[in-house]
Protein backbone atom coordinates (compact mmCIF):
# COMPACT_ATOMS: atom_id res chain seq x y z
CA UNK A 1 0.00 0.00 0.00
CA UNK A 2 1.16 3.34 -0.90
CA UNK A 3 -0.03 5.77 1.62
CA UNK A 4 0.73 9.69 1.78
CA UNK A 5 -0.04 12.20 4.86
CA UNK A 6 -0.17 15.82 4.33
CA UNK A 7 0.35 18.14 7.47
CA UNK A 8 -0.70 21.75 6.85
CA UNK A 9 -0.05 24.60 9.71
CA UNK A 10 -0.06 27.69 9.10
CA UNK A 11 3.32 30.19 9.96
CA UNK A 12 4.01 31.49 12.72
CA UNK A 13 3.26 34.29 15.02
CA UNK A 14 3.46 37.85 13.33
CA UNK A 15 3.17 41.18 14.42
CA UNK A 16 0.17 42.57 15.09
CA UNK A 17 -2.32 43.66 18.44
CA UNK A 18 -1.94 40.17 19.99
CA UNK A 19 1.00 39.40 19.51
CA UNK A 20 3.39 43.05 20.00
CA UNK A 21 6.58 43.58 18.95
CA UNK A 22 8.36 43.97 15.39
CA UNK A 23 8.79 41.45 13.09
CA UNK A 24 12.47 39.76 13.20
CA UNK A 25 14.70 37.85 10.71
CA UNK A 26 16.64 35.03 12.11
CA UNK A 27 19.78 37.30 12.53
CA UNK A 28 17.62 39.55 14.50
CA UNK A 29 16.98 42.34 12.03
CA UNK A 30 13.57 44.56 11.96
CA UNK A 31 11.59 43.30 9.23
CA UNK A 32 7.44 43.96 9.16
CA UNK A 33 7.13 40.85 7.40
CA UNK A 34 8.90 38.34 9.41
CA UNK A 35 8.21 36.25 12.47
CA UNK A 36 7.49 38.02 16.02
CA UNK A 37 9.82 36.31 18.93
CA UNK A 38 6.97 34.11 19.84
CA UNK A 39 6.47 32.88 16.07
CA UNK A 40 10.29 32.07 16.10
CA UNK A 41 9.22 30.20 19.63
CA UNK A 42 6.87 28.46 17.63
CA UNK A 43 8.97 27.26 14.62
CA UNK A 44 11.32 25.94 16.91
CA UNK A 45 8.36 24.23 18.71
CA UNK A 46 7.38 22.56 15.13
CA UNK A 47 11.20 21.30 14.49
CA UNK A 48 11.00 19.71 18.12
CA UNK A 49 7.59 17.98 17.28
CA UNK A 50 7.88 16.86 13.62
CA UNK A 51 12.03 16.31 13.94
CA UNK A 52 12.34 14.56 16.85
CA UNK A 53 10.20 11.73 16.87
CA UNK A 54 8.56 13.06 19.97
CA UNK A 55 5.49 13.37 18.58
CA UNK A 56 4.16 9.81 17.63
CA UNK A 57 2.58 8.77 15.56
CA UNK A 58 0.32 11.83 14.57
CA UNK A 59 3.27 13.83 14.27
CA UNK A 60 5.81 12.06 11.53
CA UNK A 61 8.53 13.56 10.26
CA UNK A 62 8.35 14.64 7.02
CA UNK A 63 10.01 13.58 3.53
CA UNK A 64 9.41 16.98 1.92
CA UNK A 65 8.34 20.33 3.54
CA UNK A 66 6.77 22.92 1.13
CA UNK A 67 6.17 26.70 1.93
CA UNK A 68 5.63 30.29 0.68
CA UNK A 69 8.00 31.84 -2.07
CA UNK A 70 9.07 34.77 -0.06
CA UNK A 71 9.55 36.18 -3.55
CA UNK A 72 6.44 35.03 -5.38
CA UNK A 73 4.12 37.03 -7.28
CA UNK A 74 4.58 40.07 -5.71
CA UNK A 75 0.74 41.25 -6.60
CA UNK A 76 0.14 38.13 -3.99
CA UNK A 77 2.09 40.14 -1.07
CA UNK A 78 4.14 37.35 -0.26
CA UNK A 79 5.23 36.81 3.04
CA UNK A 80 8.68 35.38 4.24
CA UNK A 81 6.72 33.75 8.00
CA UNK A 82 5.79 30.44 6.11
CA UNK A 83 9.49 29.83 5.31
CA UNK A 84 11.19 31.13 8.80
CA UNK A 85 8.29 28.78 10.28
CA UNK A 86 9.88 25.93 8.94
CA UNK A 87 13.63 26.94 8.62
CA UNK A 88 14.56 25.12 11.95
CA UNK A 89 12.79 21.91 11.09
CA UNK A 90 14.46 21.66 7.41
CA UNK A 91 17.56 22.59 8.66
CA UNK A 92 17.06 20.19 11.56
CA UNK A 93 15.66 17.12 8.96
CA UNK A 94 18.49 18.16 6.38
CA UNK A 95 15.69 18.53 4.17
CA UNK A 96 15.49 21.36 1.81
CA UNK A 97 12.38 23.88 1.32
CA UNK A 98 10.41 23.57 -2.03
CA UNK A 99 8.81 27.11 -2.55
CA UNK A 100 5.86 27.51 -4.44
CA UNK A 101 4.16 30.99 -5.28
CA UNK A 102 1.34 32.13 -3.23
CA UNK A 103 -1.64 32.28 -5.70
CA UNK A 104 -0.61 28.96 -7.36
CA UNK A 105 -2.25 26.54 -4.55
CA UNK A 106 -4.10 24.37 -7.39
CA UNK A 107 -0.44 23.35 -8.88
CA UNK A 108 0.79 22.94 -5.36
CA UNK A 109 -1.95 20.19 -5.04
CA UNK A 110 -1.59 19.07 -7.91
CA UNK A 111 1.99 18.69 -7.13
CA UNK A 112 1.04 16.65 -4.15
CA UNK A 113 -1.69 14.74 -5.09
CA UNK A 114 0.79 13.12 -7.96
CA UNK A 115 2.69 11.45 -4.91
CA UNK A 116 2.43 7.94 -4.44
CA UNK A 117 3.65 7.73 -0.55
CA UNK A 118 5.51 9.79 1.67
CA UNK A 119 4.74 12.18 4.37
CA UNK A 120 4.77 15.79 3.58
CA UNK A 121 4.21 19.41 5.54
CA UNK A 122 3.19 22.52 4.34
CA UNK A 123 3.03 25.70 6.11
CA UNK A 124 0.96 28.43 4.02
CA UNK A 125 -0.48 32.00 4.73
CA UNK A 126 -4.27 30.93 6.67
CA UNK A 127 -6.35 33.19 4.42
CA UNK A 128 -5.51 30.63 1.82
CA UNK A 129 -5.35 27.15 3.77
CA UNK A 130 -9.20 26.72 3.78
CA UNK A 131 -10.30 28.51 0.86
CA UNK A 132 -8.08 27.98 -1.83
CA UNK A 133 -5.51 25.15 -1.31
CA UNK A 134 -7.95 22.91 0.54
CA UNK A 135 -10.23 22.46 -2.40
CA UNK A 136 -7.40 22.21 -4.69
CA UNK A 137 -6.48 19.16 -3.04
CA UNK A 138 -9.65 17.30 -2.40
CA UNK A 139 -11.22 18.49 -5.68
CA UNK A 140 -14.59 17.68 -5.59
CA UNK A 141 -14.61 15.02 -2.93
CA UNK A 142 -14.31 17.35 0.19
CA UNK A 143 -14.05 15.03 3.49
CA UNK A 144 -16.21 15.01 5.77
CA UNK A 145 -15.87 16.46 9.59
CA UNK A 146 -12.28 17.92 10.63
CA UNK A 147 -11.94 20.16 7.44
CA UNK A 148 -11.92 23.56 8.61
CA UNK A 149 -13.78 25.91 5.43
CA UNK A 150 -11.37 29.06 7.13
CA UNK A 151 -8.48 28.80 9.49
CA UNK A 152 -9.03 31.25 12.07
CA UNK A 153 -6.90 34.54 11.97
CA UNK A 154 -6.38 33.72 15.91
CA UNK A 155 -4.81 30.00 15.37
CA UNK A 156 -1.12 29.25 14.82
CA UNK A 157 -1.44 26.41 17.43
CA UNK A 158 -3.21 23.45 15.04
CA UNK A 159 -2.29 20.83 12.56
CA UNK A 160 -4.35 19.63 9.68
CA UNK A 161 -3.55 16.18 9.22
CA UNK A 162 -4.73 14.66 5.90
CA UNK A 163 -4.18 11.02 5.29
CA UNK A 164 -4.73 8.78 1.93
CA UNK A 165 -4.23 5.32 1.50
CA UNK A 166 -3.83 5.28 -2.32
CA UNK A 167 -3.61 7.59 -5.13
CA UNK A 168 -7.02 8.35 -6.59
CA UNK A 169 -8.26 7.18 -2.95
CA UNK A 170 -10.23 10.32 -0.77
CA UNK A 171 -8.73 11.60 2.43
CA UNK A 172 -9.34 11.13 5.58
CA UNK A 173 -8.99 14.48 7.81
CA UNK A 174 -7.97 15.21 11.38
CA UNK A 175 -7.31 18.82 13.43
CA UNK A 176 -4.37 17.92 15.59
CA UNK A 177 -3.57 20.45 18.71
CA UNK A 178 -0.47 19.39 20.42
CA UNK A 179 -0.53 22.64 22.87
CA UNK A 180 3.17 23.21 22.48
CA UNK A 181 3.32 26.79 23.97
CA UNK A 182 1.30 28.41 26.87
CA UNK A 183 -1.79 29.73 25.67
CA UNK A 184 -2.23 26.78 23.09
CA UNK A 185 -5.77 25.91 22.05
CA UNK A 186 -7.20 22.33 22.14
CA UNK A 187 -10.33 23.03 20.19
CA UNK A 188 -11.20 22.52 16.57
CA UNK A 189 -11.39 25.38 14.35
Amino acid sequence: MAALTVLIIRHGEKPDRQWPGPGLTRRGNMNAGSLVVRGWQRAGAWATLFGTGLGGADYPSPDRIYAVDPKGDPSQQPTRRPRETVTPLAARLGLSIIARVQGQEAKLAAEINGLANGVVLVCWEHKRIGSVLLPALFGPQRPDGGVPRRWQGTRFDAVLRLDRADPGQSWKCRQLFPCLLSGDSDQPM
